[in-house]
């Protein structure tokens, strides 16, 4: 059995998304152990959930750790600067790939779009052909970024790459458009699915065409991938991990009802939130005709018209607002 993470993985995710690849690393560790990796470099590191769970590793396996984002949350800095032997880099993946060594391993979790993903996956590939290409680990290989491109910062993808937008953008799992009161996405694509498309729809683009290429899916908090060649000399102690999680059909029934229900929560509570707005609304109106002397008016005219009427205006909108005081 796998040895359970250290790191808590809702620590940045007061929601309880799962959004955190943290939640896979009791599959992902050991790939980098199998793989015998002596450095990793982990793309889009946010605020160093999983960078610190990396670290740890690297103090027991004697590797070393790039996190590579250009915009870190102030904990990964801190983290940076207690970890002289983590390396924190500042860069967009794109300018950060360009020019470095490629490590042993390489996490993809940044912009979860096609080109994005696309642009990474050239890089690491030109540098390492073949065989030698580092072991690739990746997050959102599942709904909704699998089939679908979400942007950071939709002004850095070229326009012949860029999805027609929606911001902000509601997904709900199973509707390809888009639902008002959905998970929320600052920029997304308004339709799931098609050509240069998604995450996973970049991985595979990538694959098509390359010889000794092997994908293993997990179908767990949205979606875990590994991808590596065949002819690696750590190839089959990798496949032998994941394996027995790849494809499941039983995660996947489990991952199809967490992010419905996730999706149906999220989507609840935005309607519970609207209609107290709106009850505050008609709070402050019914409050108002009470001070305005308005309801006064028409209990008398009432009174005129329908003589030996019980309940006032005044009497009715007291009850509904809870207010029994005189006046």
């Amino acid at each position: 059995m796998p040895s359970p993470i250290e790191a808590d993985p809702y620590e940045n995710d007061p929601g309880r998304w799962g959004a955190s690849l943290t939640n896979s690393a009791e599959i992902l560790i050991p790939c980098l152990d199998a793989a015998g990796a002596k450095s990793v470099a982990e793309v889009g590191a946010y605020a160093g959930d999983l960078t610190r769970e990396l670290v740890r590793w690297a103090d027991r396996a004697g590797a070393r750790v790039i996190a590579i984002d250009p915009t870190p949350e102030p904990q990964l800095i801190e983290l940076a600067d207690q970890r002289p032997d983590l390396e924190l880099i500042t860069e967009t993946s794109h300018e950060a790939l360009r020019r470095i060594s490629l490590p042993d391993a390489v996490i993809i979790d940044g912009d979860h779009n096609y080109y994005t993903v696309s642009e990474e996956l050239r890089l690491i590939g030109e540098k390492a052909p073949g065989a030698d290409l580092p072991l690739l680990l990746f997050h959102d290989v599942g709904w909704p970024h699998a089939r679908r491109d979400t942007y950071f910062a939709p002004d850095r993808i070229p326009d012949e790459y860029r999805q027609p937008l929606a911001a902000p953008a509601g997904l709900f799992p199973g509707k390809p458009g888009l639902v008002d009161g959905a998970l929320p996405f600052d920029f997304a694509a308004q339709r799931e699915g098609g050509p240069r498309n998604g995450v996973l729809t970049a991985i595979e683009d990538f694959i098509d065409g390359r010889e000794g290429l092997r994908l293993a899916t997990v179908p767990v908090f949205f979606g875990f991938g590994a991808l590596w060649h065949t002819d690696a000399p750590w190839a089959s102690v990798v496949a032998e991990i994941v394996e027995p999680w790849d494809r499941n059909p039983l995660l996947d029934r489990l991952e199809a009802n967490r992010v419905y229900h996730l999706a149906t929560v999220h989507h609840a509570a935005v309607e519970i939130a609207m209609l107290r707005q709106r009850l505050a609304r008609q709070e402050e109106l019914l409050k108002a005709l009470l001070d305005s002397g308005g309801l006064a008016v028409a209990d008398r005219l009432a009174g005129l018209r329908h003589p030996g009427r019980p309940t006032s205006w005044r009497e009715q909108v007291r009850e509904v607002l809870g207010d029994n005081g005189p006046g």
